[in-house]
């Protein structure tokens, strides 16, 4: 039997900039993994969706996903949505996180930041990963150190 992979995951967007970064943990098993992205020059939902797929990306099993972010909570609501409310930009990627809950189960949770709990540890990469992504996209491995400081 495959253990349910938690993913904590956060965005950051600067609107004024377009500019933005995310961040997310990741524990299956008992080990964790973190990375840390961003990109100028983006929309607030593609951004979101791009880091929706980086945390989803290679994770094994059911999944619950944790974040304090309205958009990302809102994901499969927006799925699930026809008509006017139903998707019209950034379609490539909403394919691709179609793709990804039609395979698996994936649940999302909402839960506001706590100190010292992986909600606030995200965050706080993200708005670090927001800020380095005015000198354009990137993406690398939260280093270890700081990943046991990540409260999972």
């Amino acid at each position: 039997m495959t253990d349910t992979t938690r993913i904590w995951l956060a965005v950051s967007y600067a609107e004024p900039f377009r500019t933005g970064g995310w961040a997310h943990v990741r524990s299956v098993g008992g080990a964790a993994t973190g990375q840390a992205g961003g990109d100028r020059r983006i929309g607030r939902q593609r951004l979101t969706l791009v880091a929706l797929m980086a945390a989803l990306k290679d994770a094994p099993g059911d999944v619950v996903l944790t974040t304090a972010d309205a958009l990302l909570a809102a994901v499969p609501e927006r799925l699930s949505s026809t008509g006017d409310e139903a998707p019209t930009e950034d379609l490539d990627l909403w394919a691709q996180v179609a793709a990804a809950f039609k395979a698996r189960t994936i649940r999302i949770v909402r839960q506001a930041p706590s100190p010292g709990g992986p909600v606030a540890f995200t965050n706080a990469w993200a708005e670090q990963a927001r800020e380095r992504a005015k000198n354009g996209p990137f993406a690398f491995a939260i280093p270890k150190p700081n990943l046991a400081k990540a409260g999972v």
